[in-house]
């Protein structure tokens, strides 16, 4: 409650100076696999997927704050026996990245993002809820914004535990993966 309390003072804040205000639609590839964990005899590989949303950015010179409200799936393609399974998670995520914006439009950002379960599509019926329903991730990337239309990539490395299940073969305490690579389109502001 106070982070949010003081997460919304700063965006206040930020919206009081008046120094730019814009939003924007966003989406791309998602690169994921899951880490850590114990996959004893299966072999694991990256799952390629999604993301699209919008986003708002408050700027103050050449930092901002950019809350975002995104769909987001993440998984894994797990290979076990000579058959290939993919486990898929689709959440609602909400990334808020500090960025740092030079003159030529490069910008390095990095922040938390929350990621709510909406769907999971899992290869083995056995398991009944295969992920928590609640994911945390820290995110850092890097980007060119040139007029309206903007690139980027950025890694999201997961801080809460994913599964949440008893399996002999797949030990639950693994971590989501993300790599992303999109591009962006702000519809006003300055």
């Amino acid at each position: 409650m106070k982070k949010t309390l003081l997460a919304l003072l700063l965006l206040t804040g930020l919206y009081s100076y008046g120094q730019g205000i814009t939003a924007g639609l966003k989406g791309g590839v998602n690169i994921s696999n899951f880490t850590g964990g114990d996959f004893d005899d299966v072999k694991k590989k990256a799952l390629i997927g999604f993301h699209a949303g919008g986003y708002l950015n408050f700027a103050l010179g050449g930092f901002s704050v950019q809350p975002e409200l995104l769909v987001s799936t993440a998984g894994a393609k797990f290979e076990n026996a000579g058959e290939s399974e993919n486990y898929k998670l689709t959440y609602i995520t909400v990334p808020v990245m500090a960025r740092f914006k030079s003159a030529g439009g490069f910008y390095v950002e990095a922040g938390p993002q929350v990621g709510f379960k909406i769907s999971e599509d899992v290869g083995n019926e056995t398991i009944n809820d295969f992920a928590k329903g609640l994911d945390l991730s820290l995110g850092a990337g890097l980007g060119f914004q040139a007029g309206s239309l903007g690139i980027g990539a950025r890694y999201l490395a997961g801080l809460s535990k994913v599964g949440d299940f008893d399996a002999g073969d797949i030990d639950p305490d693994f971590k989501n993966g993300i790599i992303q690579v999109g591009i962006s389109f702000r519809l006003g502001g300055k």
